[in-house]
């Protein structure tokens, strides 16, 4: 079995201790993993599914005690490392990455994970655009929020080249410079928490914009109108507190649906890089791609929000093991012209498409 994208699973070091482990880690999490496809919710169903499928998985595992217990899978996950985990999820993602420019930064609630007083767990991930890849996460502290949780996931990835895209929880000066020094360019948005830097940015915009673009967007049945204005960031912004910032700008929407329209949001942005209103517009537009490229798929094609686990790490490892699901499926050809949904089904149907995506061959 260990050969393909299944050893990105086996480098993930064991967390229990003892002589006796009647179910290695690796066939845990194959066992997981397919079982996910296949459309499993919780463990309790990872498990039923294994024990319908022991004799297709005795072709790739040596299983000597059987198919484990929810149970025995729940306790794994609980005990996980996840930054080991997240380390080999890290080295696993580099041999899947093409060339990319820009990755954006974002966080989620797994809502699941609420019990009553509390609150969800929360995450941030981060995501190639241009290849629709997560390359890592990190989880938000408990009583804390994401600013501490970003400078933890950045240090963690390879960003030097790279065009960083943040919302505004994330344009903090220490974040501008963290970038800078990791030699990655900044795109940041300014909002209600950061209201003088704001006003500046606005007020330079309307009384001095360098460059303009429109465009148009169609789809789902909408139509997006956009206008965007940039202009130098010299003289606007203070350059020790922002490090090498060159450009502010405004992105100006109105949404068409049927015949209502939506009001008019402005958004402001800056940058470390020199960007033309067309440069900006693309790079606001890649940065939302997280929301459908990420979340989305995580939320209906992967039901990340029925997290089975609450306690200790689980709901960090399950959730970096939907991202290892959804990085199989977006780096293979296997049906690709169809929808992420379908694809993830049609993988759960078929025992052999489900090998070969697993890379997985017969003992």
């Amino acid at each position: 079995m260990r050969d393909g994208n299944v050893d990105g699973l086996a480098e993930v070091p064991e967390p229990r201790t003892g002589r006796y482990i009647a179910h290695p880690l690796d066939e845990i999490l194959v066992i997981a993993v397919c079982a996910i496809f296949a459309g499993a919710e919780s463990f309790v169903e990872a498990v039923e599914w294994a024990e319908v499928k022991e004799a297709w998985l005795r072709r790739f595992l040596p299983l000597k005690n059987g198919i484990p217990s929810h149970d025995t899978v729940n306790r794994v996950f609980r005990l996980l490392d996840p930054k080991q985990f997240e380390n080999a999820f890290r080295s696993w993602t580099q041999g899947l990455l093409g060339s990319f420019q820009q990755i954006a930064i974002d966080g989620k609630c797994l809502r699941g994970t609420a019990r009553g007083a509390h609150s969800p767990v929360h995450m941030i991930s981060a995501f190639a655009t241009e290849l629709g890849l997560a390359l890592g996460q990190e989880k938000v502290a408990d009583k804390s929020n994401e600013i501490t949780a970003i400078p933890a996931l950045l240090a963690a990835l390879d960003v030097e080249g790279c065009l960083v895209s943040l919302d505004a929880m994330g344009c903090q000066k220490e974040v501008a410079k963290t970038m800078v020094a990791r030699k990655a360019d900044y795109l940041l948005a300014v909002k209600e928490n950061q209201p003088k830097l704001r006003q500046a940015v606005a007020c330079a915009l309307h009384d001095h914009p360098t460059e303009r673009v429109a465009s148009a967007q169609k789809g789902h049945g909408r139509t997006v109108l956009q206008h965007v204005v940039t202009a130098p960031a010299e003289g606007i912004v203070d350059a020790q507190a922002w490090p090498g910032c060159k450009t502010v700008g405004r992105v100006d929407s109105v949404r068409l649906d049927g015949r209502r329209q939506s009001a008019l949001e402005q958004r402001y942005y800056l940058s470390s890089r020199v960007l033309s209103a067309e440069a900006l517009a693309q790079a606001v537009r890649r940065h939302w791609a997280i929301e459908n490229g990420l979340h989305w798929c995580l939320d209906v094609v992967f039901r990340e929000d029925n997290c089975p686990l609450r306690e200790d790490h689980g709901p960090q490892n399950f959730a970096l093991l939907l991202k290892f699901a959804l990085n199989l499926l977006r780096s293979s050809p296997y049906q690709a012209k169809k929808s992420m949904r379908v694809r993830r089904k049609r993988a759960g149907w078929d025992d052999e498409a489900l090998a070969e995506l697993l890379g997985m061959s017969p003992l």
